[in-house]
């Protein structure tokens, strides 16, 4: 983290000839918002004393208790922390990491199922042997936000509730709107409505860089060109972003976080499915791109990008609205988390046969027009400059710890399904 004060970092969109793919979006975004409203909850329920807390009656006496314990910091400095898809891959790991260091921490999450919801049950009963409450409920729904904010006090939002995924977006497009836009705009409704009103911290993605060929990827390069829905959902609500900070006083900071991977991953990810294809014998398949150029991706791992998360929110100014109304210019700033050195994926492979001791079955076949991009490579000169990141894990030593971990976690699911056992993290 640094100590030395914060300077403003404003972030210039530049004029995109896709104004009208944007402007789409946003109208798409505004009329499931207000006429579609939340989906019911798909999760499945568990038999765990920690899911059963979640569903507790929401308003509640014990709801109200658990939520009020929960955000309060062990830490007399500590901040109050509202952590959106607090049990998914990145949000579990900063919820846990506020904890740990003393902050106050409340989760929410829909608990859908994108993937094996089971994967993110086991993550929120870690969170809760850690002390953080998981409210079951989803960002779209006003009505929650509102009992939340009323209870607490929060001092800073980690907005990483999203629906993720570039391929998936062809298959179900209605729910990148639903939450990447819709319900990041129900969120920030319900910060600018309270006082005080909390600093934000999002996580946008590197995919805004669409069909960008320059490289390495700046903050100051064109994000015009989405490649995918998912991209331009991510855009959107960057420039949503800058909408709210400008009319309302948000602090809010935007992270363009580069192919996360590690322990408690999500299991679309390339790491995790070569992972267990190759463990079960089974063929994977390795994109290239044009010419048979071979397509890379910056991977970086999740305790560096817990770091840079908790490097925004540290030097996250307050935002200088109150009830609504603006009171002065506030902080908007993007930034990349990544790790710099981009790896191809053919590389990604070898280290996997070598960590799992096993000869990958491979076939090569051309990158299909579903969204990808080739490459991805993360110039972090600016993170590194105002909030101190510093990415320190390469890709061997990092696989190697997301490949103990996947071997410990299926090996106690597959010996005892119902085993309340917890897993180190």
């Amino acid at each position: 983290m640094v100590d030395k004060p914060m300077s403003n970092h404003r972030t210039r969109f530049p004029f995109s000839i896709n104004k009208l793919l944007f402007w789409s979006l946003i109208s798409l975004a505004v009329i499931v918002f207000f006429f579609v409203g939340s989906p019911p909850s798909t999760a499945t329920t568990t038999a765990s004393s920690s899911s059963h807390s979640r569903r507790l009656l929401r308003g509640g006496p014990q709801w109200q208790t658990s939520v009020i314990r929960s955000s309060t910091p062990s830490n007399p400095k500590g901040l109050r922390v509202l952590v959106t898809g607090a049990a998914g891959f990145v949000g579990s790991h900063v919820s846990v990491a506020l904890k740990r260091r003393g902050d106050g921490v409340v989760g929410i999450d829909n608990f859908n199922r994108y993937y094996d919801p089971s994967l993110k049950r086991s993550r929120a009963d870690l969170l809760s042997r850690e002390g953080v409450f998981v409210v079951e409920g989803d960002i779209n729904d006003s009505s929650l936000l509102k009992s939340l904010f009323k209870l607490v006090k929060f001092t800073h939002v980690m907005h990483l509730a999203a629906q993720a995924g570039v391929r998936y977006a062809m298959k179900n497009p209605s729910t990148y709107i639903h939450s990447n836009i819709a319900g990041f705009v129900n969120l920030l409704e319900a910060c600018k409505s309270v006082n005080p009103q909390p600093a934000i911290v999002w996580a946008s993605s590197s995919s805004v860089y669409g069909l960008n060929s320059k490289v390495p990827f700046s903050e100051k390069d064109r994000t015009d060109q989405p490649a995918s829905l998912y991209a331009a959902t991510k855009k959107a609500g960057e420039e949503i972003a800058h909408t709210y900070n400008h009319i309302y006083g948000l602090s809010i900071t935007g992270l363009r976080f580069f192919t996360v991977y590690g322990p408690w991953g999500r299991p679309d990810m390339a790491y995790f499915f070569f992972t267990k294809d190759i463990l079960k014998g089974k063929q994977i398949q390795i994109f290239e791109g044009a010419e048979h150029r071979s397509v890379a991706r910056d991977f970086t791992y999740i305790d560096d990008i817990v770091k840079g998360c908790l490097g925004a929110l540290d030097t996250a100014e307050k935002s200088t609205g109150n009830g609504g109304k603006k009171s002065g210019p506030a902080q908007l700033r993007v930034y990349n988390l990544g790790n710099t050195s981009p790896v191809p994926v053919g590389k990604l492979v070898s280290i996997l046969e070598k960590l799992l001791k096993i000869h990958a079955k491979k076939k090569v076949m051309p990158m299909p027009r579903n969204g990808d991009v080739p490459f991805t490579h993360a110039d972090i000169s600016l993170a590194k400059k105002e909030i101190g990141y510093k990415p320190a894990t390469d890709l061997e030593k990092g696989l190697n710890k997301f490949v103990t971990w996947y071997l410990d976690y299926y090996s106690t699911q597959s010996a005892k399904k119902d085993s309340s056992k917890p897993s180190a993290w």
